[in-house]
């Protein structure tokens, strides 16, 4: 039994220059799955017992569907793209052509089913915790000379501790690295996160 479709999407859809053809594929293909189509984040969401499954979007190069707990599922075909390293969760399949989308309709239904399976069987992503990033040398040294600054960095929500460490450990120059813990050294002690004003 195909669902409901939901208006937003339709409107969406409708506006969508460079996709249309494959938007419309994608969603006659996650319908036939029996989820609901909802509209968030500005893009066709479907949802199983109000739980997000997979969503439909567009970018400059590709579309895709994006999975909200991709990572859990298992990849017999090897089409799940983690978009970048600090993704943990979601996983895509990409499209650049309709007629990928019409050849893939099978595996793509696999997927789907797959993927509301791994949502009633309530399994949850296992997220890194702020202790397993890298934790770049420049900082370290600072921390351990700077025992105020250990303080106020342990005290910030992980999310902001985890911003610090991958913009700190990203640029490839210790040089950069240093001086990028240098100027934010006041603003964990003001106990702010990397984009707190």
């Amino acid at each position: 039994m195909r669902n409901e479709t939901n208006p937003k999407v339709d409107v969406f859809i409708g506006k969508s220059k460079k996709w249309k053809e494959h938007y419309e594929k994608l969603r006659d293909i996650v319908l036939d799955c029996e989820l609901t189509e909802e509209f968030k984040w500005m893009h066709p969401c479907y949802t199983f017992d109000n739980k997000n499954i997979v969503i439909i979007h567009g970018f400059k190069e590709y579309c895709a569907l994006l999975f909200h707990k991709g990572a859990l599922l298992q990849d017999p075909h090897g089409i799940l793209i983690q978009q970048t390293e600090n993704v943990q969760a979601a996983r895509q399949i990409r499209f650049t052509n309709v007629q990928e989308i019409i050849e893939m309709e099978s595996i793509l239904k696999e997927y789907i089913h797959a993927a509301i399976e791994v949502e009633k069987s309530g399994l949850k992503i296992e997220f890194k915790k702020e202790t397993e990033y890298d934790i770049a040398d420049e900082f370290q040294n600072k921390l351990d000379e700077n025992p105020a600054l250990k303080t106020a960095f342990e005290a910030l929500t992980p999310g902001r501790q985890k911003a610090y460490l991958m913009f700190f450990s990203a640029p490839k120059q210790s040089k950069t690295r240093e001086s990028r813990v240098e100027k934010c050294v006041p603003q964990i002690l003001d106990g702010k996160g990397l984009n707190d004003r």
